[in-house]
């Protein structure tokens, strides 16, 4: 696999680096083949860069979008940055209920009511093979419900740290038809661009938000799996390694399960996973079964699937609520009562915030995952505890990030009535640093 590992040592040993931005484009020599065609994603992805990337579209297009985000249909535009100009891209909004809470008419659909939504920018809108620094896709978060700006961020880099295939994610301004719209989480697609960053065997199926078996433990179906690809769904594809595995477990005794999840998954990776998960509390994630009814299932997931070694990988997706839950359960929708491994109400659905869940170690994949990991599990919490997720790692990485984007934070404040005040985004950040040592010391 080709996602990085950080050397902690080197991290605390280094300098912090400059911080750079790119406000003013440099220089643009006409005659040179753009930088968009010969730089790879890294230059997009660069921690030590504030990128600004501006859009610009008919204001009818806009006016059409801003009428129902919800709805979620391309207009086409222009995407301009750092003096490359790419006409015929696809611009949207994007996200599901909980993004447009507060800031539609409906609180769903309806218009749009905040200045900062969710975007997306799809590169090849018109042709499917064009790319942008080997990107096809753009998603520019909002971060309304994030007033820290520094959860998507600082989640997925503590990831990445722990060697778990996640996309990776910076900050970057936006301007909207000349008008700086915000500071944005820049966070990366999961598609076939991904996979080609961080596997060595790409070209694989990604699956999003479908689990290998059902809350009363029957294996997924065929139609599911194809219902819930994301890349390869135009080419014939077959979902036969990841349905087997689900169809193995759901036939497996207990002592039958292990042997079946190793030949398929890696155990460090997946229990890095979900010690990284319960640190950071992303209580919206997959650990998360959310009860309606008898069904049960989580969310904001993806898989991907080694095409040749048949491997599976579980990737973490929307982290704009984790960490809220680290110290008291603040946010009573996600809120999640099981620690790792442990179970609740013996497997029924049951009441817990405003919803009802079940515990995840009711299901025989989790289950099995909890077994394999054993006290591995601790030894790797241990271990992250006093490197990756130290107290001097995280408030240096928080307080290295703050300097870069507070330009930028200052200036949407003093454009846009809603925009987060200074004070409160500085209280936040003191927040999320009080977040993160409370999950380190209990």
């Amino acid at each position: 696999m080709r996602y990085f590992t950080f050397f902690i040592i080197i991290i605390f040993c280094s300098c912090q680096p400059d911080i750079i931005t790119d406000n003013i484009p440099d220089p643009v020599d006409t005659n040179s083949t753009p930088n968009y065609l010969v730089k790879n994603s890294d230059y997009i992805f660069d921690q030590n860069s504030l990128h600004t990337f501006e859009l610009r579209l008919p204001d009818s297009s806009l006016a059409f979008l801003d009428s129902e985000p919800s709805a979620e249909i391309y207009r086409e535009g222009k995407l301009i940055f750092q003096g490359d100009t790419l006409n015929s891209v696809g611009i949207r909004y994007k996200g599901a209920n909980g993004a447009w809470w507060g800031c539609t008419s409906g609180n769903g659909p309806g218009f749009k009511t905040c200045t900062k939504l969710s975007m997306k920018v799809k590169i090849n809108y018109k042709e499917s093979s064009r790319k942008f620094y080997k990107l096809k896709k753009l998603q520019f978060h909002s971060m309304n419900h994030d007033p820290s700006q520094m959860h998507e961020r600082l989640g997925y880099w503590l990831y990445r740290a722990a060697g778990i295939p996640a996309p990776r994610s910076v900050h970057a301004r936006l301007v909207i038809n000349d008008i700086y719209v915000g500071l944005f989480a820049l966070t990366e697609q999961i598609d076939g661009q991904f996979a080609k960053y961080n596997f060595d065997d790409d070209g694989g199926n990604i699956y999003k938000e479908i689990w290998p078996l059902n809350s009363n433990g029957t294996p997924k179906s065929t139609e599911e799996y194809i219902n819930s690809l994301k890349t390869n769904e135009d080419e014939n594809p077959s979902v036969q390694t990841i349905k087997e595995f689900g169809q193995q477990i759901s036939n497996a005794s207990s002592n039958q399960v292990i042997p079946i999840i190793s030949n398929h998954m890696d155990r460090d990776e997946i229990i890095s996973y979900a010690v990284i998960d319960r640190l950071i509390r992303h209580d919206d994630g997959a650990f998360h079964w959310y009860c309606f009814g008898s069904d049960c299932a989580p969310h904001n997931f993806y898989w991907y699937e080694e095409p040749n070694n048949k491997k599976l990988h579980l990737i973490p997706w929307d982290l704009d609520l984790a960490f809220m839950n680290s110290i008291t359960n603040e946010h009573t929708v996600t809120n999640l009562k099981d620690d790792w491994g442990q179970i609740s109400n013996n497997c029924y659905p049951f009441q817990y915030g405003l919803l009802e869940q079940k515990s995840a170690a009711c299901d025989k994949l989790v289950s099995g995952w909890v077994s394999w990991g054993g006290p591995l599990y601790g030894q790797i919490e241990s271990q992250y505890k006093n490197s990756l997720f130290s107290q001097a790692q995280v408030h240096s990485l928080i307080n290295l990030w703050a300097s870069q984007i507070r330009n930028a934070t200052i200036e949407a404040n003093n454009l846009h009535s809603d925009a987060i005040p200074i004070s409160y985004w500085e209280w936040s950040m003191e927040k999320l640093k009080d977040q993160t040592d409370y999950s380190r010391n209990n």
